[in-house]
């Protein structure tokens, strides 16, 4: 009798065990991560709140999903870390696909196509040539951790460069004469340098970059790889927000082209 006891009592807490895991895999409720300092994609405003267009959508594909959504800022170099730990669910803080991020983690359909670019200070004669020997000599930065460090650290290994915690540290030391030339996301070094006081000090220059080993598939968001449900819904709310008209209008709120496509 005390051993059927026992497996009962088992068998409870089991169940309970289990229903619990249930529960948090309803996805009534998401735990969104981001970073919090790339603006306009994600920022963080006077009250402390998360802001931005990464923040819009968010809250756009939940409400479509018919979910809460929690927002969790997250430092960057620790963003996937924390996302394989449990701190949150999935990482909206425009983070490109890559072949290497896709190792760690799984990723929704691109919610907007990616390009970098070369920025300079607005008063610098450009360069003629961007090879590294048409570089050679100048002092290179980027934010660490992106996409933007992997390909100067690929194409000019040879060369002085300068990785920065955050986009803003790598943009005020470009506009104080500590670097030579950044590479930066598109976009948001588009909204710096048009739409900031502090941006009027820079141009971007040189060709857009497109190369998918650097500027990846697109910007995606992030999930374990185990959480394949999660993703599927992601998918479905994303077509449906850009059909019915809500992704263009944060888009329009932000930008002056379309982000999805690049057009």
């Amino acid at each position: 009798m005390m051993k059927i006891a026992s497996w009962l009592a088992g068998a409870a807490v089991a169940a309970t065990l289990f229903s619990g895991a249930a529960q948090a895999k309803d996805w009534t409720e998401i735990r969104i991560g981001s970073e919090g300092a790339y603006p306009p994609f994600n920022s963080i405003n006077a009250s402390g709140e998360l802001v931005g267009f990464d923040i819009d959508i968010g809250q756009a594909l939940c409400e479509q999903m018919q979910a809460k959504c929690n927002f969790v800022a997250q430092d960057w170099d620790g963003i996937i870390p924390g996302l394989l730990s449990g701190k949150y669910d999935v990482i909206l803080a425009s983070m490109s696909i890559t072949d290497e991020r896709k190792q760690q983690v799984a990723f929704s359909e691109p919610y907007y196509k990616a390009a970098m670019t070369w920025v300079a200070r607005a008063d610098d004669e450009v360069p003629a040539d961007f090879s590294p020997q048409g570089l050679d000599g100048k002092i290179l930065g980027a934010q660490s951790s992106t996409q933007m460090a992997a390909y100067l650290q690929a194409v000019y290994p040879e060369a002085d460069l300068r990785l920065y915690r955050t986009q803003d540290e790598a943009s005020m030391d470009l506009a104080n004469g500590r670097i030579d030339l950044m590479v930066g996301d598109l976009l948001p070094m588009l909204d710096w340098v048009e739409g900031s006081e502090d941006g009027k000090c820079c141009r971007m220059v040189g060709e857009p970059i497109t190369d998918a080993r650097y500027a990846g598939e697109g910007t995606g968001i992030a999930l374990r790889q185990e959480d394949d449900e999660l993703r599927l819904k992601l998918n479905e709310a994303l077509a449906a927000i850009i059909a019915n008209g809500t992704y263009k209008a944060i888009n329009d709120k932000y930008f002056s082209i379309n982000i999805y496509d690049l057009k």
